[in-house]
């Protein structure tokens, strides 16, 4: 007898047995008939929209966020500052652009996430996740801005906001 969790034998079509030891046989599709995939981030109210003919963006669908993230701490040596930056751009391509001194650096990129909340968890994790393997400086963070693409476009449109990530790369400020 194979044991699986609660509940995933019945989705797969197989018979389960209970806490009290009887088996049960979950429903099975009929011959040929292809068993319908539903993505894990769907709800509710984007199947009904979706019923409905509405043209709904899921709300756990992946946005874009421009992020920001700066960092600051003691003194720290130019070129390992700049090596350390470069490192992470190297592992982590989608870096679009590092300024840095030797007491402080800021990072831009574009991070694909749910929701603010998401992207700004990711960026807070950046730092300290890859001090070690890009052997980044101890600095801590201390400012974090997360804008949606639609506000960042906007705001370069209209001449304010952060300056287009341009040249791309890793350069001192």
């Amino acid at each position: 007898m194979r044991r699986v969790r609660p509940g995933v034998a019945a989705a797969r079509g197989s018979t389960s047995t209970g806490r009290d030891g009887a088996a049960g046989v979950a429903p099975s599709r009929a011959p040929g008939e292809e068993r319908a995939l539903t993505s894990v981030a769907t709800g509710e109210r984007y199947r009904a929209e979706e019923r409905e003919g509405g043209s709904v963006r899921p709300a756990d669908a992946p946005r874009l966020w421009h992020v920001t993230l700066s960092v600051s701490g003691e003194e720290a040596p130019l070129k390992e500052v700049r090596r350390a930056l470069e490192q992470l751009a190297h592992d982590h391509p989608f870096l679009l652009t590092s300024r840095y001194a030797p007491d402080h650096a800021e990072i831009r990129y574009w991070e694909e996430a749910r929701d603010l909340h998401d992207a700004a968890a990711v960026a807070l994790r950046l730092w300290g996740e890859h001090r070690q393997t890009a052997g980044l400086p101890p600095w801590e963070i201390v400012g974090l801005e997360v804008i949606d693409r639609q506000t960042y476009h906007q705001r370069i449109a209209e001449g304010y906001g952060p300056a287009p990530a341009t040249p791309v790369g890793v350069h001192p400020f």
